[in-house]
């Protein structure tokens, strides 16, 4: 028997504590680290092509990927070894892409941690060793190389067509598996000026950090340039200028509250609010159809003695029920305890709580922007 329910797209399951008691919202200090980043002080991605070997015949099928194969060649040429494309039937060897995060300030020598995935038709990473791989940044140098055993978080088994996978077995980690060749420069500041870029725009936010960076080094120090952005005279000698940095970045400051928002993720179906949320008087009706369609196998067979073939149909009956939906008055509320008890008396299930948010949002009950990510 299989039954479905015809409900609206987008959304899974929803998040609520709806047992917390939530009161008025207090401005919270924080750190000016914590609101804004350094200007130039910024990670590099890296990205590379490598070959994966050890594999226990979960590898690639090297027929049906032919970038396998041109590697693995180009690799044992590099050797001295020459072999034709087709002796290269190979089930232990698998083609991956290779990524990492270059930090801010790293020297080479210094080890970072990569991310293995794999590109081809290999069932599974785990127990392979990542053979010597350089890593490139957007300009095409190499920053660093990447070697090591693959830590893949899962495991998985199969045996006569049936096979059973935990967690995802086509990428994996390894731990401090690159070391970097190549240090990026990166400048504190130009000149007589250091900037701070705020994580997100608002004039409130940018205002108040320099009225704090004003008040704690002196008038004048810091200057808004935008809603975004903070430019501070810094010293010029460089151990002077690390060391008001550090000042300046643990200086507190009492952020602007976050605008009231909803936050909806569609692949992995969550629905998040923040305490801001408010809902206006409406009024909310809800129901579902719901559809069963039941088969029956049915055979049938000739006589003894007559001619024809056994036959096997099936029968299906198809059933539709639609649920009641009665109008439920949500009353204006201020506090997030009380929108979570306002939606929950509507009896939706999760997935239809974002049709529910949109509608709501659309007559003007929902005092909040709703953002689809």
């Amino acid at each position: 028997m299989i039954a479905f329910r015809i409900l609206p797209r987008a959304i899974g399951a929803m998040l609520l504590l709806a047992g917390l008691a939530i009161g008025s919202t207090v401005e919270a200090a924080q750190r000016i680290k914590d609101l804004a980043v350094l200007s130039g002080v910024r990670a590099n991605q890296l990205v590379g092509y490598g070959v994966i070997v050890g594999l226990d015949g979960t590898g690639d099928q090297t027929t049906q990927t032919p970038f396998t194969t041109q590697a693995l060649i180009s690799m044992l040429n590099q050797m001295g070894l020459t072999l034709p494309p087709a002796a290269l039937q190979l089930r232990n060897v698998a083609a991956v892409m290779i990524t990492a995060q270059l930090p801010p300030f790293a020297r080479p020598g210094q080890a970072i941690d990569v991310t293995v995935s794999s590109m081809g038709n290999a069932r599974s990473l785990r127990g392979g060793t990542l053979l010597l791989t350089s890593l490139r940044g957007v300009d095409g140098q190499v920053y660093a190389i990447a070697q090591g055993n693959i830590l893949v978080a899962g495991a998985g088994a199969q045996s006569g067509g049936t096979s059973v996978a935990i967690n995802h077995l086509n990428a994996g980690r390894i731990p401090g598996g690159a070391t970097v060749e190549r240090a990026v420069q990166a400048a504190l500041g130009q000149g007589e000026f250091i900037t701070f870029d705020t994580l997100d725009t608002d004039f409130t936010t940018v205002s108040r950090i320099v009225e704090t960076i004003n008040t704690a080094i002196g008038p004048g120090m810091a200057s808004a340039a935008d809603a975004r952005q903070v430019r501070v005279r810094a010293p010029l000698d460089s151990t002077q200028r690390i060391a008001f940095i550090s000042r300046l970045e643990n200086l507190l400051v009492n952020a602007a509250e976050a605008p009231p928002k909803v936050i909806v993720n569609s692949r992995t179906g969550s629905v998040v609010m923040n305490t801001r949320v408010n809902l206006g008087n409406c009024a909310v009706a809800h129901g579902n159809l719901q559809v069963t369609i039941q088969s029956n196998p049915e055979v049938s067979q000739p006589n003894a003695l007559g001619q024809g073939q056994t036959v096997v149909t099936d029968r299906a009956q198809v059933e539709v029920k639609s649920d009641k939906a009665g109008l439920v008055v949500m009353p204006g509320t201020t506090s997030l305890a009380d929108v979570v008890r306002a939606l929950n008396a509507v009896g939706a299930t999760p997935i239809d709580l974002l049709a529910i948010l949109q509608a709501m949002k659309a007559a003007g009950a929902l005092r909040a922007d709703l953002e689809v990510i």
